[in-house]
């Protein structure tokens, strides 16, 4: 009853003025007074998923000589099929410290993620975005020539992160798609990070809700070889 939550719409623009960048996003706000009322509920209609005929591919995109070899890594569009879950093996342990420069390079100022004097167990919360950051570098392995992230569809920072945790990843093939762009593919993938056995591929419990050892739930088109 202390915060609800709001939608608010990004758009981006590049110095000619042109939209570049524009989602929809869902953000939890602190009450002014928490005995207040809350608003009437308002969730905008939204398309659950980015229509790949509409995906941005930048203009001269040409994989039709991609060396594979250098790549380190032969798989393509074609070697990958929905339904496919793939686990990403490695883990990586966030140390007290590491995360800290990375969260204010993305101009993430909020105190939980600097001051451990700011909980009341001392501990330091791990920025969400640091999450996003490590589990995509996490996916390189079993997905190395998911090229360049072109849509996100939706996500949600299932559970928080701690220092001390150490980070897995899996990711699930949910589409694949056409682009007019000579050798590009498009991919749709679930990118899901743990603080668990990623190899389970556990996401929610029978009540519908994420395990508590999910931290996050993302879903993403990528470009891709064919």
């Amino acid at each position: 009853g202390t915060s609800g939550v709001v939608w608010v719409r990004t758009r981006g623009l590049n110095q000619m003025g042109e939209p570049v960048l524009d989602y929809v996003r869902w953000v939890m706000v602190r009450k002014r007074a928490p005995d207040a009322p809350a608003p009437d509920t308002v969730v905008p209609d939204l398309d659950p998923v980015v229509d790949p005929a509409g995906l941005a591919v930048p203009k001269g995109l040409d994989f039709s000589d991609y060396d594979f070899e250098l790549a380190g890594e032969p798989h393509r569009l074609g070697d990958y099929h929905p339904g496919e879950r793939i686990d990403h093996v490695d883990g990586v342990t966030i140390e007290e410290a590491e995360h800290m420069l990375a969260t204010r390079l993305w101009q993430n100022t909020a105190k939980v993620h600097f001051d451990a004097t700011f909980r009341n167990d001392g501990r330091r919360l791990i920025y969400g975005g640091h999450v996003i950051s490590m589990a995509r570098a996490l996916s390189f392995n079993g997905l190395a020539n998911a090229q360049m992230i072109v849509a996100l569809n939706g996500g949600a920072h299932a559970n928080p992160c701690f220092a001390g945790d150490t980070i897995r990843a899996w990711s699930e093939v949910l589409d694949k798609a056409e682009t007019r762009a000579p050798g590009v593919g498009a991919i749709r993938l679930r990118l899901v990070a743990t603080k668990g056995d990623s190899a389970a591929f556990a996401l929610k419990g029978a009540d519908g809700k994420y395990l508590p050892e999910v931290l996050l739930d993302l879903d993403y088109w990528a470009l891709m070889p064919v």
